[in-house]
């Protein structure tokens, strides 16, 4: 594997954050959702200056740089007693397949233990290939489905998986 640090994200990571997100969700959701869903999403999710703030507000929760070049990013929180929440994970395609989010996971759910966290849930595209078998070989285990109409009209459907931390 190639040598990646694992960081907390900084304001001058957020267009790489942007675009590795925006690529990475459309590529999960392709052939599931609209091009106008698609778009609506990135606009409201990936926007700069909302990228920026929630770097700053500690939604992005880590960073993976090779070099100085961001190639992979996490977020997650507490979301109850005992119980968090992996937010968002996506890797440079280029980069994928190394290990680089079995560390940015790594690195998350030990801040989530240190805060008291023994669950950890994630939600999954239903068909997302590459986030699924990902999840299960950490130990997540499938628990609901979930449907929800989006504005479009289309209904997205995820996969909501939760496993046990300490």
């Amino acid at each position: 594997m190639t040598k990646i640090s694992i960081e907390k994200p900084k304001k001058e990571h957020a267009e790489m954050i942007r675009k590795i997100c925006s690529t990475g969700w459309r590529q999960t959701v392709e052939g599931k959702l609209s091009e106008e869903c698609q778009n609506q999403t990135v606009d409201f999710w990936y926007k700069l200056n909302r990228i920026e703030k929630d770097i700053e507000n500690g939604s992005y929760s880590y960073v993976a740089l090779f070099d100085s070049e961001v190639v992979g990013v996490i977020g997650g929180g507490i979301t109850g007693d005992n119980v968090s929440e992996v937010f968002v994970l996506y890797i440079d395609e280029k980069y994928r397949y190394q290990g680089i989010g079995r560390l940015l996971l790594e690195a998350l759910t030990k801040d989530q233990v240190a805060l008291g966290a023994t669950r950890q849930w994630v939600s999954v595209q239903e068909g997302n290939h590459r986030g699924i078998p990902f999840y299960e070989a950490r130990g997540y285990i499938f628990q609901e489905k979930k449907i929800t109409v989006i504005e479009t009209g289309e209904e997205q459907v995820s996969l909501r998986y939760a496993r046990a931390i300490s």
